[in-house]
Order: C-alpha cells, then structure tokens, then sequence
C-alpha cells in the first residue's frame, strides 16, 4: 500500500492499523531549534481520544504519544531554549493501542459493510483487515493529529486554528449565538450551548437505537499572512481541500461560501476591499481567505461534512466475500457521531496544510 504520506515540506507519513499493537506517524522537514516535548502533543491527542463521553465509542485507549527520534536536549540548549528542541531530522511520534477487542468482528469477517471500505480494500489489494477496518480506521487519524502538534509549533502562537460542530444531523447551531469559548465546554465541539443541548437528546436515540448521525465541521485559522499558496497546481485551497477529503468519513468540502456562492450574484459574492489605518480591509470573506488559490490574510474558513458512523447494530443488506447476498450487523464499540471527533482531526490537517505553505513560501521568497 502506497500514498500514506502528505505535504511537501513539511510532510508526515502515518503508520499502523487499528488493531495492530501500534500506530504513529514520522514528521519530515520540521525546522532545528523548535521547542518540543511530549506535553505540546498530548493535550491535541487528548481532546480526540476515544471514551471521553457516551457520545464517541467507548474503545478506551490513553492515546499516550512518545516521541523517539528527532529531539535533542543539553545544557547550551537548556540555556537558550529552555529544554528539548527539534533537531530537523524526522520526528518518529508512537502511540500503543491497549483496548482491541477484533472477536468482535469475527462474525462479519467474510461480510462487506455498506458504506465501509471493505469491499473497495478487497478490490483493490485481494484481501481486508476486517477487526475494525484496519488503515481506514478512525483510529489512524490520532497519528494525524500528533503531526498536527508539530505543525502548530511550526506555525507559532500568532496562527490560531479552531473547529467547531456547526451541525449534527439536520439541526443546525444558531450563527447568532456562536461562542468559540462554548466548544470547550460541551461535549460536541458545538459553538452554540442550546443546539449541544438538543444534539445530547439526538445523539443518545441514534446510539440506543444502534445507528449513527452525520455532521458538518467548521474549521478557521486566524492569522494567517496574505501571499502563502502558488499558482497554478499549489493553490492553498485546493491542497486544503485535499487533506480534508483525506480525512475518514469525510464526503465533502467547502471554502468560504461554498456551495453558496453559486446562489449569490456577482456583486454579493464580490469580497470588496477598502484601506483603513494603510491597511486593506475586505469588507466580507466569502473566498474563505483564499483568492487564487492564495491567502489573502484573512480568516481560512472550510467546512466538511462527515457522514454517519458505517458501522451500526441496523441490519442492512450486503454480500459475502464469496458473493452470495447476507445481511450484517455490526456489533462493538463505534461513534454514533463520528463527525464529533472529527473535529480535532480537522485542525490538525489544517495545521500541516499551513505548515507547509509556510515552508514553501518561505523557500520561494525568503519571508
């Protein structure tokens, strides 16, 4: 199996199965002299890891990263760093997998999930991993999220990167009540405490009834400079498309309005631009902070729409791998709402698109 690496510059490739013994991730082309410890990645494992509430699988892994190659520290470092930097070569980050359960995908070892991929991984290579999907796991995208770690240590504090749940099923948060504080404080990532509220009610009859809910994420990083991106095939936009669509379970992707954008005319969806203090202001962001396939400088807004958890207790028509029709429940531990967990994951992928822009802007312009 091939392609399990992403970007350029800054690039990361992802290793190991959902129930193998391991899983991680080797981050290539991180810059020397970068503080970094195995406490500036946990805490983004942390708010992704499974079994944190009764709303997400309740696999319970502690996701605990070590880093093993990549670091170094001494006394001059101390003194000039404070501890522990990066030394350019490729950081090696593992995480164990401690809580497999694969009896429980013994009685669909020869049955294709509708909506899985196992049929598709069947086509392709002659053979799946069915205890949990193996590499099309959810489980994969915690090594996303450790490189996503070393990313935001790249970028530094003057770029801020959040999502939130805009959206579970068919209920939509409230934009007039938006509160970034408010995704810290409930379970759903939601910006909007009353539709959290009503998403508790909606997530528990999905999961007592053994079936899953979709979601859509909002994703924004804020301070970002104007310039990073190239024409014509390097357009930020399009690589961040590219990791969002790379992301499990995601079915689509859009930037600034969107979709919308082909509902408006020409003069609304102009983001117009004036000077204020010598500085342009535009006036709207319906490009998402992307013109061109280049940052314009203000907010990078997309949004995903992550489909439901394929995994359900529903039984629903299927074949065997010897092609004779069946049907198939699946039992186990399984997020009624992937989307929910999808959130961290989302920022992540950001953080390396931009990571790597960053590094090839630099590399072209010298700034």
């Amino acid at each position: 199996m091939s392609h399990n690496s992403f970007g350029h510059l800054f690039r990361f490739t992802t290793w190991g199965e959902s129930h193998g013994p391991a899983l991680g991730v080797v981050v290539d082309g991180c810059p020397p002299g970068i503080p970094l410890t195995e406490a500036d990645i946990q805490p983004w494992l942390d708010k992704r890891k499974p079994g944190q509430n009764r709303f997400v699988t309740q696999r319970r892994e502690p996701d605990q990263v070590r880093i093993l190659s990549g670091v170094f520290e001494d006394e001059r470092l101390r003194a000039k760093f404070g501890g522990q930097v990066t030394t350019g070569t490729p950081i090696s980050m593992l995480i164990d997998n401690v809580d497999q359960r694969s009896n429980d995908y013994s009685d669909i070892a020869t049955l294709y999930r509708p909506g899985h991929a196992n049929f598709s991984y069947d086509a392709k290579y002659g053979f799946h991993d069915y205890r949990g999907g193996g590499r099309a796991s959810a489980r994969e995208t915690a090594a996303r999220v450790a490189a996503g770690a070393v990313a935001r240590k790249v970028l530094g504090e003057a770029l801020t990167i959040r999502a939130a749940v805009i959206q579970i099923g068919s209920d939509a948060v409230d934009r007039a009540a938006w509160d970034w504080e408010e995704t810290a404080r409930n379970p759903f990532w939601s910006p909007d405490a009353d539709a959290a509220a009503r998403w508790e009610i909606d997530v528990d009859a999905a999961r007592k009834a053994g079936s899953s809910l979709g979601a859509i994420i909002e994703v924004t990083a804020s301070g970002a400079p104007a310039g990073w991106g190239a024409p014509v095939y390097g357009k930020l936009d399009a690589d961040i498309a590219g990791a969002m669509m790379s992301i499990n379970a995601v079915k689509g992707v859009e930037i600034g309005a969107g979709f919308a954008a082909a509902a408006l005319s020409g003069e609304s969806n102009a983001d117009e631009i004036r000077m204020e203090n010598g500085t342009p202001v535009f006036l709207s962001n319906n490009a998402g902070g992307v013109l061109g396939g280049i940052s314009t400088g203000q907010d990078i807004v997309v949004r995903i729409a992550v489909k439901p958890t394929s995994s359900i207790l529903t039984p629903r028509r299927t074949i065997t791998t010897d092609g004779a029709d069946a049907t198939v429940s699946t039992k186990g531990r399984h997020d009624p709402c992937v989307g929910i967990r999808a959130a961290p994951v989302a920022e992540a992928m950001l953080a390396c698109v931009l990571a790597d822009h960053m590094l090839r802007h630099r590399g072209q312009t010298g700034r």
